[in-house]
């Protein structure tokens, strides 16, 4: 849970960094966040414990004691199994109603973290434009950061440009007390100010030129400041809904999908004007010489021809627009009701990959006789990647139509469960397929027999 929290913040650092947030806003984003990577660290946390358990077992012949005394390697799993089984039970349970919970936490606080202004912070130099409608340059600043040397400030809030200037030679900036302006009290200065003439039609302007020895200016920074948006806004994603939200909804949208299916097939049918009104002609007038020369041979000149062809042009051009429009709404359509159904089966895979990783690292730690963090961590490692790459690869192909539902999403249990299922056999057998002195020797007599021949 530590490393994918890291992967997290490596992710999200440049959203979190310079806007001024409360800790305990980050705190809550990290425990939302926690909470959603939960599906993640889960199977790999089985994977990794039952190796080291067994590892640990085996490493100190506990195995070989439980063996001698007549209890097979299935008879010794048959507690954890049991447990493992509780606890894929309570994770299928977790991701039906705690799971949607968070991501739509996260969702939504994630979303207003990211749309969140960086705080107000003026450098050197440098023109801020951070304030709507306002540019502010500040040549140098004293230790404190408060007292100002020689400000330009650029008002554009009137959207015609730069056409009020203050210049001053020195400022303090300070905030009010609840935080939503900020203050600059300038001294020694100069506004100048362009405005039009007194009447509509007089082409002239006017510039205005004040001094003062001392004015204040005061900026809103209400926009700078965290707000939260209504958590409802998310709650429709297919992230953030339970097994009886994601078959409604996913029946909802496949009702649009065959609406839109039939409205291109109507739509379509509806053009074809000339092709039912010539077939109800010919079942009343089978005989009609028009309709012996072809459709176009009963008319007298070439411009009514040309006239017709140039109207069914049109009438075929209309079709395939509209169908190309229709056809990328029908697209979309199905793409969520794909996403609806991966999410569906992920509530069900989350429970079953927690028992087929269970059933590969039982029998590895009982085969490679190793506990500790050392060697089970890089198998299970190795194994847990391999396990998340054919499920990546699954749920990709889903997405894109190119693998059933079913199929994409249990591809990774599907390839694994034979796999657990043969460690299970070798261990039970006291095989030790990851003896290292074994292959040696059998290199070695490969060797000898390519040097003899």
């Amino acid at each position: 849970m530590f490393v994918l929290l890291m992967l997290f913040l490596f992710k999200y650092i440049d959203d979190l960094i310079g806007k001024g947030f409360k800790w305990y806003v980050i705190l809550e984003l990290m425990v939302y966040a926690a909470a959603t990577n939960v599906a993640m660290a889960l199977p790999l946390s089985f994977l990794l414990s039952s190796i080291m358990t067994f590892g640990n077992l085996g490493e100190n012949f506990e195995l070989v004691a439980i063996k001698s005394a007549g209890i097979s390697l299935q008879k010794a799993m048959m507690p954890l199994f049991i447990l493992i089984s509780f606890l894929s039970a309570g994770a299928f349970f977790y991701s039906d109603y705690i799971l949607p919970r968070a991501f739509l936490k996260m969702g939504a606080l994630l979303y207003d973290v990211r749309n969140q202004k960086a705080a107000f912070l003026i450098q050197e130099g440098i023109f801020n434009n951070s304030i709507p409608g306002y540019s502010i340059r500040v040549e140098k600043k004293e230790k404190d950061g408060d007292l100002l040397k020689k400000i330009i400030i650029y008002d554009q809030t009137k959207g015609i440009g730069n056409t009020n200037v203050t210049i001053a030679k020195q400022g303090e900036m300070y905030k009010t007390e609840d935080g939503n302006y900020l203050v600059l009290k300038l001294k020694d200065g100069i506004r100048y100010e362009e405005s039009q003439g007194d009447r509509g039609f007089d082409p002239r302007q006017r510039l205005t030129r004040l001094r003062f020895k001392e004015t204040e200016q005061k900026f809103d920074l209400s926009s700078f400041n965290f707000k939260r948006e209504d958590e409802s806004l998310f709650k429709n994603n297919y992230q953030m809904l339970n097994l009886k939200q994601l078959v409604h909804s996913k029946d909802s949208v496949q009702k649009q999908t065959d609406s839109l299916k039939k409205s291109i097939f109507y739509n379509s049918y509806s053009y074809y004007r000339i092709l039912n009104e010539a077939k109800s002609y010919r079942k009343y007038s089978p005989q009609n010489k028009f309709l012996k020369g072809g459709l176009l041979n009963g008319l007298d000149t070439n411009e009514t021809k040309k006239i017709i062809y140039t109207y069914a042009k049109d009438l075929a051009k209309s079709v395939v627009d509209n169908n190309i429009m229709r056809s990328l709404q029908l697209d979309e359509s199905i793409k969520n009701v794909r996403r609806y159904l991966v999410e569906y089966h992920k509530k069900f895979t989350l429970s079953f990959s927690c028992l087929v990783l269970f059933f590969i690292g039982a029998p590895l730690g009982a085969i490679i006789r190793k506990g500790g963090l050392g060697l089970p961590v890089v198998i299970s490692v190795l194994f847990f990647l391999v396990f998340h790459i054919i499920s990546t690869v699954g749920e990709k192909s889903v997405r894109e139509g190119n693998m059933t539902p079913f199929l994409g999403m249990w591809l990774a249990i599907i390839v694994l469960t034979p796999l657990g299922l043969f460690l299970t056999y070798k261990a039970t057998s006291d095989s030790a397929i990851f003896d290292i002195e074994i292959y040696k020797t059998w290199l070695k007599k490969i060797f000898r027999i390519k040097d003899k021949a």
